[in-house]
């Protein structure tokens, strides 16, 4: 019998580097797609600050195995100006009801797929009532109906009247501040003056700008919607306008007893900030999921507990309610929901500017 030849040829060298190199490609490739499809779908929020909170955040990701990129914006202006400028792949957002108007009105908002959230069914039907902008949540979801109120540091202020008037007081000038937020401000000085904080009326406008111009602004450190409650922490200012949740935020609780925050008796802008998925969204589908998780009673419960907050607007939330509110929900009985104030507006942002010339 011939002996067998197991010397490879040159060409047969070649032709099984070949077959290696196909197979090594085919494994990459395979990989690749594997790889990909491990890769965890991410979720883009643009909410308010100090507005959800990061344990929530957390036990989100974790149940659907999805990340979660979170950024922040001061006023409903900063966050539309943001929008309109495009290009941003925001998922989700959190505008105020009259923003919320705004957004459908310009087509920049998805229709809600109510049967991807369930837990609607506990959301109050009195707060959807004052939701005339969306009543019927066809774009938006409620996801917190409350107002801007006072935060005055006691220690230092231990006499004053729970009115809009504490912005007068000479006596603390230099140690107030009231947020940058036109439509916030105006109705505060509005409300004082006994007026809608959605009038129209040019001259009932320019009464409540007079009133802001000459009477509290002199007394005013700045008007500032990002790092008030920094600086009521640090006690460089007394008297904040603001809300409750960036306050208290900033304090250990051992100090929070030295703060009373409240919402003057002669009302002021209420606002009912709602959960809108924008046009365009690359995350339909976790964005249902992501707001009925919202609504899921302990975690709605868990949200409003972390910033001290009444539970206004989950109904079955309530019975999961850990901690006592920092301020309460009667409060809010004499505010007024902001709405699109339509052509209004101009007259407005006329007076806002003069307001703001030489701040």
């Amino acid at each position: 019998m011939a002996d067998i030849d197991y010397t490879i040829t040159s060409k047969g060298a070649i032709a099984m580097k070949k077959v290696v190199s196909f197979i090594a490609i085919v494994m990459v490739i395979l990989l690749s797609i594997a790889c990909a499809g491990q890769k965890k779908q991410t979720l883009y929020i643009y909410n308010w600050t100090y507005y959800t909170p990061d344990s929530v955040i957390e036990k989100f990701e974790k149940e659907y195995n999805v990340k979660v990129v979170y950024d922040n914006f001061a006023s409903n202006e900063e966050m539309y100006a943001k929008l309109k400028a495009g290009g941003t792949g925001y998922d989700i957002v959190f505008p105020s009801g009259d923003y919320v108007s705004i957004l459908i009105s310009e087509g920049m908002a998805e229709k809600i797929n109510k049967n991807l959230i369930p837990n609607l069914q506990y959301i109050n039907p009195a707060i959807l009532e004052k939701a005339n902008y969306d009543p019927e949540m066809v774009y938006s979801v409620p996801y917190y109906f409350g107002a801007a109120g006072i935060a005055v540091n006691t220690a230092k202020v231990p006499n004053y009247e729970k009115d809009w008037s504490i912005f007068s007081r000479k006596d603390l000038k230099g140690k107030i501040t009231m947020l940058d937020d036109m439509r916030e401000v105006m109705g505060d000085a509005l409300s004082f003056l006994g007026f809608s904080v959605n009038t129209k009326n040019p001259a009932e406008i320019e009464k409540a700008k007079n009133l802001i111009n000459n009477e509290w602004k002199p007394n005013l450190l700045k008007f500032d919607a990002e790092a008030f409650a920094k600086a009521f922490a640090a006690e460089e200012i007394w008297v904040a306008q603001g809300y409750a949740e960036n306050i208290f935020a900033e304090l250990p609780e051992s100090e929070w007893s030295k703060v009373a925050f409240f919402i003057p008796q002669s009302g002021g802008p209420a606002y009912i900030d709602s959960m809108v998925i924008l046009k365009g969204s690359k995350n339909i589908e976790l964005a249902h999921k992501f707001i009925d998780f919202i609504h899921r009673p302990e975690i709605y419960a868990e949200f409003c507990d972390t910033f001290g907050f009444p539970i206004t607007l989950n109904i079955a939330a309530r019975s999961y309610q850990k901690r006592t509110p920092l301020y309460n929900a009667t409060e809010l009985l004499n505010t007024e929901i902001k709405e699109d104030l339509g052509t209004a507006l101009d007259l407005y942002n006329k007076a806002w500017e003069e307001i703001k010339i030489g701040q």
